[in-house]
């Protein structure tokens, strides 16, 4: 496909983890559009394959990737299969994630866990199995994209949401750090920081208090939706390769802190 102004994303091979739902399935439809292959990973098979059927269904190229990211086997032999099939990824869109928060008193050690192995680790195994992929881009093309879904809560402090705060804290400065890395060699490095979107998120809090903040929430403002943040991530992928947005914070106009 030739690049024109409808599709200056034509030729590039885009990765999205979390794909099945919210932001990842957003971002998936809009890079499609704007003219990329998508790679989709996520668990849920099923909703990878009615999101491949659709993007295809509308002219786009989508391939579905059933994959935990937490499982760094399994992600390196999906990178190995991007590679083989499609000559490797030119932009990786790492979305995958969860929040659970919970006042820290009530020690709910496996919500910590789940939040580290995803929000974390899961993160680290994508960069690591498809960087390799993006330097090469890089160095043939004169672009790539490395895009991290971070959250205002890497920056601002939010009770009860100190482990998932802390893990998008992470993800923030490593991608700051990266940038410093992988610049030189055109891989862009940016780290996108939504403050609410309504996704699915939301329906995985069990914490009273939480879930009763986030309601009230709702009545004061109206929250972003997931084709903002993808809105978001397709500008910055179509910018001129000289161009990188380092730290993007995207806000419902509502929302103050």
């Amino acid at each position: 496909m030739t690049q024109t102004s409808a599709t200056p994303l034509s030729g590039r091979v885009a990765v999205i983890s979390g794909a099945s739902s919210g932001i990842g399935e957003a971002t998936a439809e809009q890079l499609s559009g704007q003219g990329a292959t998508v790679v989709l990973l996520a668990r849920r098979e099923d909703r990878l394959a009615g999101l491949a059927a659709r993007i295809e269904k509308d002219g786009g190229t989508a391939v579905a990737i059933a994959v935990d990211v937490t499982d760094a086997a399994a992600v390196q032999a999906a990178a190995d299969r991007v590679a083989a099939e499609l000559g490797g990824a030119d932009l990786l869109f790492n979305n995958a994630g969860v929040m659970l928060p919970a006042p820290i008193e009530e020690l709910a050690t496996g919500q910590w866990q789940h939040q580290i192995d995803l929000n974390v680790t899961g993160l680290m195994n994508t960069v690591g199995a498809f960087v390799p992929q993006l330097v090469e881009a890089g160095t043939e093309r004169g672009v790539a994209d490395l895009v991290n879904t971070s959250s205002i809560a890497a920056q601002n402090i939010f009770p009860n949401f100190a482990v998932y705060s802390a893990t998008k804290a992470y993800v923030t400065h490593l991608s700051r750090h990266l940038r410093a890395e992988l610049g030189p060699k055109n891989v862009r490095v940016s780290a996108i920081e939504p403050g609410i979107v309504g996704t699915e998120l939301q329906s995985h809090v069990t914490d009273p208090g939480a879930r009763e903040w986030l309601e009230g929430s709702k009545e004061t403002m109206k929250w972003l939706a997931p084709q903002d943040v993808a809105a978001t991530i397709g500008f910055l992928a179509a910018l001129p390769p000289h161009v990188n947005l380092q730290q993007v914070t995207i806000m419902p106009t509502g929302q103050l802190s």
